[in-house]
């Protein structure tokens, strides 16, 4: 909370200097930083990047690292991963319109002001050294903005000075994805030059591994967009996949024998993923790369654990519940240790442990407090017209702490995970396989330590058993699995959908489809309807022919109208 607490007392100070000035006429703009008067010290630089700690540029969400506030996570629910309400997601229906304001994401206004960072820092009468790790930080912002940008629009304009309403750059074309990529990437090799290697107050401040850890990230992005959407409208002239995959080893490999990262593993494997998610304090935890304190102290408050105190229409589906494998690391299909559907918990058992922690059982508590409730009530009446409305059955346990103490309505301090260091190896092991230089020794050093925390046999690359309900049968064993353990190892932290997007997988994941639920007949209570086989179907009738995803348009936002009539050489993106 320190760079909280120092923004504070600064513009306490900013504010009494200028209420003692006599004359008004010679006073600074209060709307602007002056760079006349700022930028000088090293104390000045601090100020300045603390702005961008945001819950804008990282969101904080209740039920997830990345996603939407209200339903757990926007980035699952946009996918095959998430059921929420009546609603169903423009997106995934195919349909989006385009909006003539640019309220619909396309806004410069951080690229503008972490550019006149960078327009002005030079001015800094300090030794360098003194304010390095700022400069690193501008570094890391300006990558992160650009890069949430690249991930809406594709290409985007790219610039590295704060442009004034008469600069000819307003209305310059769009600069390709790539470029903006290579871009992007550059400023994070800075960032982890300039930036501490050093567990930055705890964890809560930028440092060199969180800026490796989203180098590996937008690499893999770039790369696999590259290589799955060649041929198609959004594909990416002179595209170098191979580029970006050899780039996300060299950063998880950097943070892999660095020996200061490791995976949360207390030799618990019952209930070690589960707790990693409901601690109230991840100082001494190395996973966990970057997190936000609250403090209600403070008025930093985290309403998460309130949010999810019932499903509220939230809920999981049979697509990712099937996705967990048994306990001896094969499939469910035509492996005896599968037991059947008839009813949750009999559905959980011989499983990867990881999913009875990430989903509820009936007989999990709900609330601890002088008596214990459990869930039972939710998965005996799904019914719409109540908070325990759940249309698959399937309730998000994952990151929810049901001691009552740790709730208060909504001013609570449950603290939330921006980086993990399992997302790092999963993004290692997907890039040597996507190279085709995988060895299992790659396995064991990455998915290997995942799967050791929950007890789960690795991954054996010469020996991997073929499912027949792969969702890629046109690509390698060992390219399926990975996404596999992908998928349920990161559930609601925000990157299902940006992964259907990188792999071009709408048609195999989205299309045609409707997201379905557990057995109907072990609840007494229900409002949805099933399917011939006694799965719930919620979107039986509003959705009779599964999502209308649009693969030729629904990767990409559309450029909002009135920025193409502002700048007519801005073109649209396909399909719009």
């Amino acid at each position: 909370m320190k760079y909280i607490k120092t923004a504070i007392l600064c513009i306490a100070l900013q504010i009494t200097l200028n209420g003692c000035q006599k004359d008004l006429l010679e006073k600074y703009p209060q709307d602007q930083v002056s760079s006349d008067i700022f930028f000088l010290h090293a104390n000045d630089m601090l100020i300045y990047v603390n702005q961008f700690y945001n819950d804008a540029i990282f969101p904080v969400y209740w039920g997830a690292i990345l996603g939407n506030p209200y339903r757990g996570g926007a980035d699952d629910y946009n996918s095959d991963n998430e059921i929420s309400s009546n609603t169903i997601d423009e997106r995934l229906k195919g349909t989006r319109t385009i909006s003539y304001s640019s309220g619909a994401g396309w806004n410069f206004a951080d690229v503008r002001s972490i550019n006149y960072f960078f327009d002005n820092y030079r001015k800094c009468t300090e030794d360098f050294s003194t304010y390095q790790q700022y400069v690193g930080e501008a570094h890391f912002f300006r990558a992160l903005i650009y890069f949430q940008l690249m991930q809406k629009f594709g290409d985007i304009p790219y610039n590295t000075s704060a442009l004034q309403t008469n600069s000819p750059e307003l209305y310059n074309e769009r600069t390709p994805r790539n470029v903006v990529a290579d871009n992007i990437i550059l400023d994070l090799d800075s960032a982890a030059m300039y930036m501490t290697e050093n567990r930055n107050e705890n964890g809560t401040r930028l440092n060199k591994w969180v800026a490796l850890a989203l180098q590996a990230r937008v690499a893999l992005y770039e790369g696999s967009w590259e290589k799955y959407h060649a041929g198609d409208p959004f594909g990416v002239a002179n595209a170098q996949p191979e580029k970006y995959f050899n780039k996300v080893v060299e950063a998880a490999t950097a943070m892999m024998s660095s020996g200061k990262m490791q995976v949360y593993n207390t030799g618990n494997p019952a209930s070690d993923y589960y707790d990693l998610f409901k601690m109230r304090d991840y100082t001494s935890i190395p996973e966990v790369l970057l997190w936000k304190k609250f403090s209600t102290a403070l008025s930093v408050n985290n309403n998460r654990n309130y949010r999810m105190e019932y499903p509220n229409g939230s809920s999981f589906t049979k697509g990712l519940a099937d996705s967990y494998l048994c306990t001896d690391g094969k499939p469910i299909s035509g492996n005896a240790l599968f037991q059947g559907y008839n009813d949750i918990k009999t559905e959980m058992m011989n499983r990867d442990p990881r999913f009875s922690q990430t989903i509820f059982s009936p007989d999990d508590p709900w609330e601890i407090a002088s008596t214990v409730k459990t869930w039972n009530v939710v998965y005996t009446a799904l019914n719409s017209n109540t908070q325990y409305y759940a249309p698959s059955g399937y309730v998000l346990r994952k990151t929810y702490d049901p001691l009552m103490t740790n709730h208060s309505l909504n001013f609570e301090e449950t603290p939330a995970i921006h980086f993990r260091y399992a997302e790092v190896l999963l993004s290692f092991a997907e890039a040597k396989a996507e190279l085709g230089t995988i060895t299992q020794t790659d396995l064991d050093n990455s998915i290997g330590l995942l799967r050791a925390r929950v007890g789960m046999p690795n991954i054996d690359l010469a020996n991997i058993t073929p499912d027949p309900t792969w969702d890629f049968p046109a690509l390698s064993p060992i390219i399926n699995e990975i996404r596999r353990e992908r998928r349920i190892e990161t559930v609601n932290e925000g990157l299902r959908w940006p992964d259907i997007a990188r792999w071009a997988a709408g048609d195999e994941l989205i299309v045609g489809k409707r997201p379905k639920g557990f057995k109907a007949s072990q609840v007494t209570s229900t409002v949805f309807a099933a399917d011939a086989d006694g799965f719930l179907d919620p979107f039986q009738t509003s959705l009779p022919d599964g999502y209308q995803f649009n693969v030729n348009r629904d990767y990409l936002d559309p450029v909002p109208l009135n920025q193409i009539v502002l700048n007519p050489k801005l073109s649209q993106n396909p399909g719009w």
